[in-house]
Formats: structure tokens, C-alpha cells, sequence
């Protein structure tokens, strides 16, 4: 691996951004209607490779619901304006409103309103009624508290996202939660993360984890590099926790754990990439806050942009671009691969010989400089 010296007392490794790499062709190409990009997890199975992020501006029960008769996953945020809220519908009309130097603080303000159990389970109510798979999102640090509300209501996935989540949080202030232990103790698979190297993801996996989750999650509404200095790239991060996932295999006897990309999925080319680099999945907000159905009405926020002390993120204007459907799978009216996102994935394999998803992980990768 090639170290690069930052200064005298300081070397670095050289990692790669997703739009600094390319996808090379094999030496056969196939029909993209004979590709499969279905992925299961678990007992899951799933037509797309897709989980939606956990945010406000895009997932509300209503969307959910519809992302999951198209074929994919979607992840309510349990930490959100549809547990705080009987109908936040006026709430995210103001939100859409506001100026930017009063979205922040604006967004601080209505999200201190506490979450309550009884929305929690009648959210989770809403989209099991409609006959697709649950998913719900809570912190590490919300996870004890409110963990049997989302168990008793009935969910069939549980995503422990963070900005980075780690299997040995240390705090002088309060107990920590255990991850193994209470991921064994659920009757339910658990995605965790996020995470971006190698060491990270093995322990993440040790806790008995089925999916973990690669990146620092929000893409292009946080600004943890810029408020943190927090920062991998992503191509790099795939790269060493799929290696992670590999090894672990091996040490565990042949367990498989899922790899979900979540950041930097901009639009359809991020897709195939991720996915190139050794994900299994992908994790996506920003291409369908731009959906006619989004909560945000054309904004883009995350969990990130209204934390109450040091926010690292932001509101982001993206407009509206057609309906959900349209932004999975077409038709495209735009050039720029942020519609038919699922249709160019297919594409992409078919144009580079490979039937599935497991065998597209092969794929040849090559450095490829951005273009401006």
C-alpha cells in the first residue's frame, strides 16, 4: 500500500474518492434485461441493491411504503419529525421556506421536541399494514432507550446508523451501549455503522451485525470534513471494509456480512462504482430528495444538520426532478444519471459482462482522474 509523507513526522495512506475511479469492460458484454441486481439480507430479499437513507427530507411513511412496492428499502428515522410530531406536514413546509442562515437554527429548534413511543410504534404500524419490509433507524446513543418500542411494534430490520459507530464506545459519563450484546440478544437483523477502515468494520462484524454500514452517511448535506476534519474517501473505504468482510468469512466459518455504502451515491455512476469496489448495497438520499413525493419538497437534510450543539450539516436545495419511480427507474429525461439510478446499474453490469451483483464485485477498477 502506497504511503505518501505528509512531512517529516507524518506519512499518510493514498485513498481513493469514487469519482477518481473507472469500471473496466470485460471482454463480453450481456442484455441488461437478463442482469439481476436483486440483493437479500438476511431473510429479505430485495429487487434492488437499495436502502434509503434514514432522513426526514425523503423517508416518511408514505415513501417508504412506495420505495418498497418499487423494489427497494427504506429506513424511517425513529430520531425524526415522525416521532416527535403528530403531523409534521406544516413543520416541513416552513423548513422548505426558510432562508438558509435561518435553516439551522430553524431545524435545531423543532427537533428538540421529544420523541415519543406511542409514534414510534404507530409509524412502524403504518408500513408493516402496508405489506413491506420495516426498517427504522436509531442512534447508539437512543438505541437503549426507545430499542423495545421499535421490537414490540414489529420491525423487521434495525439500522444503529452514526455519523461512526464503533464496537468499543469508551465514556466516563454513561454506560455504553454493547453492541454484541444487544445484537444478540434481538430477534431481528441489525445494520450498523458507519465505519471506514478495516479494523472498524471487523469489530462492527464480530457483534453479530448483518449489515455494516460503509462511510460517514449524508453525503451532500453534511459537513463533517469541514467541521471534523473527519474524512475517508469512499472508493478506498468500500475497498478495505469488503477485505474486512472477507476475512471475517474466514475467521467465522463462512458468515457473510453485508456491505452498504452510504455517502457520496450522487447519482447512478456512484452507484456502480460502490458497488464495484465490493459493496453489496447502497445507502442513498440526496438522488431521491429530488423525487415529487419527498417530504423536503425539493430540500435535503440530515440527522447531522440540527444537532444541538455542533451541527455538520445542512439544509441543501436540490428541486424536484420527477416522481420516485422515474428516479429508479425511468424513463430519464436528463442526461446527468440521476434518474433511472436502477436502469443505468443494470447497464453498467450488462456493459461489463457480468450476470449479478456478487460477480460485478470482480470487476476490473482502474484510477481515473475526475472529469472538471
Amino acid at each position: 500500500m502506497t504511503q505518501v509523507e505528509i512531512g517529516r513526522g507524518k506519512n499518510g495512506r493514498r485513498a481513493y474518492a469514487l469519482d477518481e475511479i473507472g469500471i473496466v469492460p470485460s471482454r463480453r458484454t450481456r442484455d441488461p434485461e437478463e442482469v439481476s441486481i436483486s440483493w437479500q439480507i438476511d431473510a429479505y430479499r430485495f429487487e434492488l441493491p437499495l436502502v434509503v437513507s434514514p432522513m426526514d427530507s425523503v423517508v416518511s411513511p408514505r415513501t417508504a411504503i412506495e420505495i418498497g412496492r418499487l423494489g427497494g428499502l427504506a429506513a424511517l428515522d425513529l430520531e425524526g419529525l415522525w416521532t416527535r410530531y403528530e403531523d409534521p406536514a406544516p413543520l416541513l413546509e416552513e423548513v422548505a421556506t426558510l432562508d438558509q442562515e435561518a435553516a439551522t437554527r430553524r431545524l435545531q429548534e423543532i427537533y428538540t421536541a421529544p420523541i415519543q413511543d406511542e409514534l414510534i410504534a404507530r409509524r412502524i404500524g403504518e408500513i408493516r399494514e402496508a405489506g413491506v419490509t420495516t426498517a427504522v433507524r436509531l442512534s447508539p446513543q437512543r438505541t437503549v432507550q426507545h430499542h423495545k418500542a421499535v421490537i414490540d411494534a414489529g420491525v423487521d430490520i434495525f439500522v444503529i446508523r452514526g455519523t461512526t459507530v464503533s464496537a468499543e464506545h469508551v465514556s466516563g459519563r454513561a454506560e455504553p451501549l454493547n453492541l454484541k450484546q444487544f445484537i444478540y440478544e434481538l430477534d431481528v437483523p441489525v445494520i450498523v455503522g458507519g465505519c471506514a477502515t478495516y479494523t472498524a468494520a471487523l469489530h462492527l462484524m464480530r457483534t453479530g451485525a448483518a449489515g455494516v454500514l460503509v462511510g460517514f452517511g449524508g453525503g451532500a448535506s453534511h459537513t463533517t470534513r469541514n467541521v471534523l476534519g473527519v474524512v475517508v474517501p469512499m472508493a478506498t473505504a468500500i475497498s478495505d471494509v469488503a477485505a474486512a468482510r472477507r476475512d471475517y468469512m474466514d475467521e467465522s466459518g463462512g458468515r457473510y456480512v453485508h456491505v452498504i455504502a452510504d455517502g457520496g451515491m450522487g447519482g447512478s455512476g456512484d452507484i456502480a462504482k460502490a458497488i464495484a469496489c465490493g459493496a453489496d448495497a447502497v445507502m442513498v438520499g440526496s438522488p431521491l430528495a429530488r423525487a415529487a413525493e419527498a417530504p423536503g419538497r425539493g430540500f435535503h437534510w440530515g440527522s447531522e444538520a440540527h444537532h444541538p450543539d455542533l451541527p455538520r450539516g445542512r439544509r441543501v436545495e436540490f428541486g424536484t426532478i420527477g416522481t420516485l419511480e422515474q428516479i429508479l427507474h425511468g424513463p430519464s429525461s436528463v442526461a446527468d444519471g440521476s434518474m433511472n439510478l436502477m436502469g443505468a446499474l443494470r447497464r453498467t453490469m450488462a456493459t461489463a459482462g457480468y450476470s449479478d451483483l456478487k460477480e460485478f464485485q470482480r470487476v476490473e477498477v482502474v484510477v481515473a482522474p475526475p472529469q472538471p
